[in-house]
């Protein structure tokens, strides 16, 4: 169900006179950023996911009344649509694994795959929702014995070559061990995909994902990102996308019920 569609205007064009003073304008601008970084998860009701199309508008959804359906015609290498002709979520990607070995959509057939768009060098929420995911896959095999593939795509190809993206899964694993056996960070089985910029452009695209380098300054720079996850059943179709709002324990409940009620 599409619930809106935000596009961006400026005062100009609406003829509002722009009478705040510099200080009024710097104030604005620091509250809008704290609440962007640091208040996320409580401005996206539990349910919701933001999409992103190839034009910048943003769809807002409700998870729970969307069921997606696999369009075999009309969109090039076929996709998902949502069933209320919302945007196409999903498509054919090709990158590359930590390993340097060739990966496409079709490596991941006949498994579910709870999928995250992330990057080694975001410095708190990117691992946060990674470690979310893993504790979440964990939750769902040793309680209930369903199995999860969790794979992670950097959207910074510029500095996640294959060998970085392999030192940094494998250096949260280390915390995860000194931290005991009762600290779950990140899991053994998180598969970590790169590739071109081009193809995580384009992979972004058929996800509805959104992402830009901001505050670049050289090397130095952060990604803003949309942080969505998507869960996808054997057939590699999108079944369900999760905003940031879920911990571990909900998305695992969550998924549990997907699995249960379409098993594969």
């Amino acid at each position: 169900m599409l619930f809106s569609s935000q596009h961006r205007s400026t005062a100009a064009a609406h003829g509002v006179p722009m009478l705040l003073c510099p200080a009024a304008v710097l104030g604005f601008a620091g509250l809008a950023a704290f609440f962007h970084y640091n208040d996320e998860r409580r401005a996206v009701p539990k349910g919701i996911c933001n999409l992103f199309t190839p034009k910048g508008h943003s769809y807002r959804f409700l998870i729970d009344s969307v069921k997606y359906g696999y369009d075999k015609g009309g969109h090039q290498g076929g996709g998902l649509r949502n069933v209320a002709n919302g945007p196409i979520i999903g498509g054919p990607f090709t990158l590359i694994n930590t390993e340097k070995q060739a990966i496409t959509e079709h490596n991941f057939l006949g498994n579910w795959v709870l999928l995250y768009f992330g990057y080694t060098s975001s410095p708190d929420f990117g691992p946060e929702q990674v470690q979310i995911m893993a504790k979440a896959i964990d939750i769902l095999e040793s309680k209930q014995n369903l199995k999860i593939l969790p794979v992670f795509v950097s959207t910074d190809p510029q500095r996640d070559t294959p060998s970085q993206l392999r030192a940094y899964l494998k250096g949260v694993l280390m915390i995860a061990e000194v931290g005991g056996a009762n600290t779950v960070e990140f899991d053994s089985r998180i598969i970590g995909l790169t590739g071109p910029v081009a193809a995580i452009r384009q992979m972004a695209q058929e996800y509805c994902f959104y992402f830009k380098k901001v505050e670049e300054d050289g090397s130095d720079y952060l990604v803003d990102c949309s942080h969505n996850m998507y869960l996808l059943n054997p057939k590699m179709e999108v079944t369900r996308c999760f905003g940031v709002e879920y911990n571990a324990e909900e998305l695992s409940e969550v998924i549990g019920k997907e699995l249960n009620r379409n098993p594969s």
